[in-house]
């Protein structure tokens, strides 16, 4: 057999070059070259190897003109990996399809999952994976377009389409807000309250998603926009883009005010929402005066109807009461250190600070009892308000549980996809950019769930296997790194292979 470079994994992790001569009834001679970590020392040791088994022969002449020795050019170098599985997760989506296969379009959205940046430095990004840009200008011709309603409409059936919606389906809303580094408003960024602190000018941005964090539709409000009123109109919009009668929206109480829910349920809507209880029901009063002296179950669930609204006008509504064991002793935690401290300062051991449980009556101090009794008994439960028809509590509680789906999908747009448009100051840019995050959102979301990885993994993993051309004489050779077999499973999923 002729002698061939191998390379193998070891314990630790580095990769081994060797130089097999032989190899008899399962037994290989070979030279050992070294081992290295990093895939640009794992070819140094190659081309080392190479050398080796070279040694005392002629070059070959190609016949090019080239003196002996002398390198062969690269002619081409492509992230092939990569950027195969990217566009297999953007037609996945329904991208491909909805952009009316929008070549531009589709380099921007990758090219953020890649690495997010600015426009300018996308080329630099598609570059450097192997794929001949787009111009810069044409990139801003293009921009308009994206920022319409009509375009974002379209990827979002696109979506919607994916994930299939009916009146069962659950859709959950938050918001969040992303500041510019400019002194003065404009009408659109304009200062508001920032969960951030910050007081420079900001949007407020809405996003509904689906149970699993799929993004279904993204929209951008003027940042001094409270927060209770954003969510009627994106839901509206989205119904009547969908024609669907009904859906469940699911969102934190800190969403809804009670003219809110009460428009919820006036337009057919179903909602589901948490939110702190101010004062001890009736039911848990009732259960503590059947069981005194009795801790609650840890799960235990306590069922209210109630009615919303004036008299003649009422809606129903069912409220459920949710111990929790856990949170009652992070709870208590709390209480006991708050109260140590308000006694402290009402002692004079400690300076008067702002805390709950000091009650002041003209320059009197005293140990609020009653709030804390009320805060005690409080403690371990949570409400979870529903005009869902006989609902079971396990939905209920549930589907408000997955609302750490929709905060995940933010927290990977404004980190890993660095959703904060700085560069953009007119409102049909930022527009435009954050159509372009909502699409790369919904290939990071299909990528994780198809593969299990988080996308900043992925892609690094990824990123490093290239597939090159070589000009030998007027012959182009093709020859790529060798995947790894963790890799090589990840890309069966993604293709359905």
């Amino acid at each position: 057999m002729s002698p061939y470079v191998r390379t193998v994994k070891t314990a630790s992790g580095a990769t081994a070059v060797q130089v097999v001569w032989s190899n008899k009834r399962g037994a290989k001679e070979m030279d050992h070259i070294g081992s290295a970590h990093t895939a640009e020392d794992v070819e140094v040791l190659k081309a080392a190897a190479r050398q080796r088994m070279s040694a005392g022969q002629d070059e070959l002449d190609f016949g090019d003109g080239r003196p002996r020795g002398q390198a062969l050019p690269i002619r081409s170098s492509r992230a092939e990996f990569l950027w195969e599985a990217l566009s297999a997760a953007f037609r996945a989506v329904g991208l491909e399809k909805t952009s009316g296969a929008d070549e531009v379009f589709k380099q921007l959205v990758l090219a953020r999952v890649i690495e997010p940046t600015s426009k300018l430095e996308a080329i630099r990004v598609l570059d450097e994976v192997g794929i001949q840009a787009a111009s810069y200008p044409t990139m801003n011709r293009r921009l308009p377009m994206y920022a319409t309603d009509t375009w974002r409409r379209g990827l979002a059936a696109g979506f919607a389409d994916l994930v299939g919606l009916g009146p069962a389906t659950l859709i959950l809303y938050d918001v969040t807000t992303l500041y510019f580094e400019t002194d003065e408003g404009d009408g659109f960024r304009e200062p508001g309250f920032s969960k951030e602190r910050r007081l420079e000018p900001q949007i407020t941005v809405g996003l509904l998603t689906d149970s699993h964090g799929m993004p279904l539709m993204v929209h951008a409000f003027e940042g001094n926009k409270a927060e209770t009123q954003t969510m009627i109109p994106v839901l509206a919009e989205f119904m009547a883009a969908h024609r669907i009668a009904e859906v469940t929206v699911v969102a934190d109480a800190g969403m809804l005010s009670d003219g809110n829910l009460r428009a919820l349920a006036g337009a057919g809507l179903r909602f589901i929402v948490g939110q702190p209880i101010p004062q001890i029901p009736a039911k848990l009063e009732a259960w503590m005066k059947a069981h005194p002296g009795k801790d609650p179950e840890d799960a235990m669930v306590l069922r209210q109807k109630w009615s919303r609204g004036p008299a003649g006008a009422q809606q129903p509504e069912v409220i459920y009461y949710q111990y929790r064991a856990d949170r009652a002793r992070r709870s208590l935690r709390g209480i006991d250190e708050q109260v140590r401290k308000a006694q402290a300062a009402i002692d004079g051991r400690a300076p008067v600070k702002r805390n709950r449980f000091i009650k002041l009556t003209g320059a009197a101090k005293e140990l609020n009892l009653e709030l804390e009794h009320k805060t005690r008994t409080l403690a371990g439960w949570k409400a979870y308000i529903t005009n869902l028809e006989s609902p079971s509590p396990e939905f209920v509680i549930g589907a408000y549980h997955q609302l750490w789906q929709v905060e995940k999908s933010f927290r990977m747009s404004k980190s890993d996809l660095r959703a904060r448009p700085i560069y953009h100051h007119k409102r049909e840019s930022i527009e435009a950019h954050l159509t372009i995050v909502f699409a790369s959102l919904a290939v990071s979301r299909w990528l994780e769930a198809r593969t299990g990885w988080s996308i900043k993994k992925l892609v690094k993993n990824l990123r490093r296997y290239r597939t090159i051309e070589i000009q030998a004489g007027d012959t182009l050779v093709t020859a790529a790194d060798p995947l790894p077999a963790d890799l090589t499973e990840i890309l069966d999923r993604i293709h359905g292979r």
